[in-house]
């Protein structure tokens, strides 16, 4: 197909096609003549999977170029993968408020021993935790990191049910969707508890004074 077929099918504006084949963010086309190619499945996939991880997955275009490249190389595993996509969650400024925020590390650090879980030391998800207990001790709305062990759980089992999809191996499974897979499903669950607190918050206090 051409890159105008190519624009229509995905949505995406040519101009942006172009800067995606620039940045070597997509594959380069088959050249059929001067200026001109041909882009085929791949093409579409891989446009679709950028426009997913970029708007749903609000992933920066720069983490997303880096997943790409990973993805591609097949000496990465399928556990350096998942480590990436943890790395690539929005970033959060690990220096700025580092005094406030050190007892929480520590609190987060003993709670993840507790959990019996392995993460790596420099792992984003603990910074955001402990800067979410400080900040919740800041507003007088925190309830400490114990608070937050049935989340921890429901968190391991749902992750587990995810991976079985993949088996025991790597091998020969779709690294791709694994990843992307992820990423929506984080997104996925948000939406969920989300929609999930606005059932019950209704639910509970729909009969109160400001009920009607």
């Amino acid at each position: 197909m051409r890159i105008s077929d190519l624009s229509r099918q995905t949505g995406v504006p040519v101009a942006t096609i172009k800067f995606y084949l620039r940045e070597g963010l997509l594959p380069p086309g088959r050249p059929t003549a001067r200026n001109q190619a041909q882009y085929d499945e791949v093409h579409r996939r891989r446009l679709s999977m950028i426009r997913t991880l970029t708007s749903l997955g609000q992933l920066e275009l720069s983490a997303v170029r880096e997943l790409l490249r990973a993805l591609e190389d097949e000496g990465r595993c399928l556990p350096e993968l998942f480590t990436m996509v943890s790395r690539a969650l929005p970033p959060v400024d690990t220096a700025k408020d580092q005094a406030e925020t050190s007892t929480e590390q520590a609190r987060v650090t003993a709670f993840i021993d507790s959990l019996g879980w392995k993460v790596e030391p420099d792992a984003s998800a603990r910074a955001i935790l402990s800067q979410v207990l400080a900040a919740m001790d800041r507003l007088n709305c925190g309830q400490g990191v114990e608070f937050f062990e049935p989340y921890a759980k429901a968190a391991e089992q749902h992750a587990s049910r995810e991976l079985d999809l993949l088996g025991k191996r790597d091998e020969g499974c779709d690294r791709a969707s694994a990843i992307v897979r992820a990423i929506l499903v984080d997104v996925a669950n948000t939406a969920l508890r989300r929609m999930a607190y606005e059932h019950l918050v209704n639910q509970r206090f729909a009969g109160g004074p400001s009920g009607g």
